[in-house]
């Protein structure tokens, strides 16, 4: 039978339509068929925990959260606390803030816990920092007698002194689930008499650098920003003094006690320990941003690129000021020594008023 002309248009319009989809079709058949096979899902991000919401004890929480708790249970487990503490730490957080860093709350309180700078808890921008906010409520947490054994929410409730007390209990098995799923590994033993373990500088072995002790330079000047300067100078007037492990001054020091004491002459309130340390403040990113009064952190002679443990100061003009080993005590040493094998430089105090 003829076609009309608008028949072959037609027909024409099909096949071409056909030809198109076809090739199409199958390549979303290959793709799917692949992707069964692989297993892989083309469903989004994935990734740790700050790559989307993930569900735990029956409700879904966001990547920040996630974020969150991951920080608190690691910031126990670096004091080497029970997990018994990483749950009162994010049961509160839980309460206080739902594990999201807010910056606002009743009257000034902030941050994770909600800790307000008006009652000696630090400043709004340390309250801010989930590192020092976590180690902050530790730090009052551990002081109690017995708060290791003490009932569900009664902890909590002794460090925040809040106006709900009840909140805390229901929230520790949540907080249970989240820190399991982060903590990394076996459970610490309980404290003795409530005491924590000492957080020392982590590497009894001291640095990994090859010795070559330096002095300062003609014509070296202190950094111009007070408080980098205060914490600089503390550093360097401790030089020729011994490295005893564990020792935070005033007659001997490690390398994080000496860090430790530094800032706190500044004003400056930082974590005990190398391993907690290398998360206060913020990174910088290259050694080309550093600025005196950074800390500056190696492996040492026992830790690992992902686990430093020896650290020191960037007192300016290329020079380092650490607690070296036992037979060293505190030196400087040149930056460029140090260069190849630095793993993180953390700034903990942003400069004020004069320039650095």
């Amino acid at each position: 039978m003829a076609m009309s002309g608008a028949s072959k248009a037609a027909l024409a319009t099909a096949a071409a339509a056909f030809l198109i989809v076809l090739p199409v079709a199958l390549v979303g058949i290959a793709v799917l068929a692949v992707s069964s096979s692989l297993g892989v899902a083309f469903s989004g991000c994935s990734g740790g925990p700050g790559a989307g919401g993930q569900q735990a004890s029956d409700r879904e929480w966001t990547g920040e959260q996630m974020t969150n708790a991951q920080t608190i249970t690691g910031i126990v487990e670096q004091r080497q606390l029970p997990q018994r503490a990483a749950v009162l730490a994010l049961s509160t957080a839980i309460v206080e803030s739902d594990l999201v860093n807010v910056h606002h709350g009743d009257r000034d309180s902030l941050g994770l816990f909600q800790q307000r700078p008006s009652q000696g808890w630090g400043s709004a921008e340390q309250v801010t920092n989930p590192v020092y906010a976590t180690n902050t409520f530790l730090d009052h947490l551990v002081e109690l007698d017995d708060w290791y054994e003490m009932p569900p929410g009664v902890a909590q409730q002794t460090v925040q002194a809040s106006a709900f007390p009840d909140r805390y209990a229901p929230q520790e098995a949540p907080a249970s689930e989240l820190m399991n799923r982060f903590w990394r590994g076996p459970d610490n033993p309980p404290p003795t008499n409530g005491a924590e373990p000492a957080a020392v500088c982590g590497d009894p072995g001291g640095a990994s650098t090859p010795l070559d002790p330096q002095k300062l330079p003609p014509g070296y000047r202190l950094p111009a920003e007070p408080t980098r300067r205060a914490a600089v100078q503390y550093a360097l007037a401790q030089l020729g003094k011994p490295y005893v492990f564990g020792a935070k001054g005033p007659d001997a020091f490690d390398c994080s006690g000496l860090m430790q004491a530094a800032w706190a002459h500044a004003g400056v309130p930082i974590s005990a320990g190398t391993t907690s340390q290398v998360h206060d403040g913020r990174a910088v990113a290259a050694l080309g941003q550093i600025a005196p009064g950074d800390l500056v952190f190696i492996p040492g002679s026992l830790g690992s690129p992902s686990n430093p443990r020896h650290v020191g100061m960037y007192a300016g003009h290329g020079l380092i000021v650490n607690a070296y080993d036992e037979s060293t005590g505190v030196v400087l040493e040149q930056l460029d020594a140090w260069e190849p094998q630095v793993v993180a430089i953390r700034r903990v105090a942003e400069p004020r008023g004069a320039n650095a």
